[in-house]
């Protein structure tokens, strides 16, 4: 109980996002035509998630209004350089959680914000 087990991606393009997280990450994301609106199933290797119509206009430079979810990579660099050339934008640059991994912060092609870790112990500033 109280552990997140869903996530949703809002989009104002959702084919542009169903194929950057493709890409990117590898998941496996297929539209479920039983909703009432469009929605894309998303499965990972750890919790599931979908990616849906986004109701309302991205406000510009607005920061983050809704929970931001990091994914844990193997190699932070090569996904960061997948991330940039699939469209994606650094919003925050890699910086180390001493002890714990590599943390870098990007915006997907929507201007949704995620995270990326790489788990390293000698992770340092």
């Amino acid at each position: 109980m109280n552990s997140v087990v869903y996530f949703e991606i809002q989009s104002s393009c959702l084919e542009r996002e169903v194929e950057f997280y493709k890409k990117v990450f590898g998941w496996k994301i297929e539209k479920d035509i039983s909703m009432p609106i469009s929605y894309y199933r998303i499965e990972t290797e750890g919790i599931l998630g979908a990616l849906l119509e986004r109701p309302a206009p991205v406000v510009p430079m607005s920061g983050t209004n809704a929970f931001t979810c990091s994914i844990e990579v193997e190699s932070f660099d090569k996904t960061s350089d997948t991330i940039l050339s699939n469209g994606g934008i650094i919003a925050l640059p890699k910086f180390a959680i001493p002890g714990k991994c590599w943390q870098g912060y990007f915006l997907d092609p929507d201007q949704n914000v995620f995270g990326i870790f790489q788990v390293d112990e000698n992770a340092k500033i």
